[in-house]
């Protein structure tokens, strides 16, 4: 009895074992066979209020090139010329200001350089002239020193600008012995030339007299 009861425990547990994995194993075979479940289902829009329609949720933004109409792509060909246009344009009046800028530069350089030389011309012209009148102030004297007759002989001989140099200078009880021992032709021209310079009227009375 103690041996059949035994077995039958065995046996039963072996069924229990049996039994169980049998059931697991289905289990599994119908979770492999059943479609995927269905996403939550979304909320309900909110019911109309007095009549008023919901309004239509917002369309997202377009981002794709090719939706665009012909006529905005060319719009926007046409901006991107222009685009184009105005950066050439800042750049080509970029580059003429800096051309400007170096020209003034240039012409400043120029004008200080003229006015350095210009201040140099007159210091020349300064000292050449006091060199000349220093020249002709010595000539006034030796003449003026002489014989009135000697003095004529040279005067008949001198060039008009030189003897109106030394004659203009000449004071007048010195100019008029040597004038009248020179040729009355001569002395004329002096007296009138003289007169020109000295702006005296024609008309007066003659240095020799």
């Amino acid at each position: 009895m103690l041996t059949v009861k035994v077995g039958d425990i065995w046996d039963g547990f072996d069924g229990v074992l049996n039994g169980s994995i049998s059931v697991s194993e289905a289990k599994a075979q119908q979770a492999a066979a059943a479609p995927p479940a269905a996403p939550p289902a979304a909320p309900a829009a909110p019911a109309k209020q007095d009549g008023q329609a919901t309004p239509p949720a917002p369309s997202p933004a377009v981002e794709d090139p090719t939706l665009l109409t012909q006529t905005e792509i060319e719009l926007l060909q046409k901006l991107a010329e222009r685009r184009e246009l105005l950066d050439r344009r800042e750049t080509e009046i970029s580059q003429r200001q800096g051309l400007l800028k170096a020209a003034e530069s240039r012409i400043d350089k120029k004008v200080e350089e003229l006015k350095l030389f210009q201040d140099t011309i007159s210091k020349l012209i300064k000292t050449y002239n006091e060199q000349q009148n220093a020249k002709v102030a010595s000539l006034v004297k030796i003449y003026e020193a002489m014989k009135p007759k000697d003095a004529a002989l040279i005067f008949q001989e001198l060039d008009m600008d030189t003897l109106l140099l030394v004659a203009e200078r000449m004071k007048e009880n010195k100019l008029a012995p040597i004038m009248s021992k020179m040729n009355p032709a001569r002395a004329t021209e002096i007296t009138v030339e003289l007169s020109r310079l000295r702006n005296l009227p024609k008309s007066g009375p003659s240095a020799g007299g």
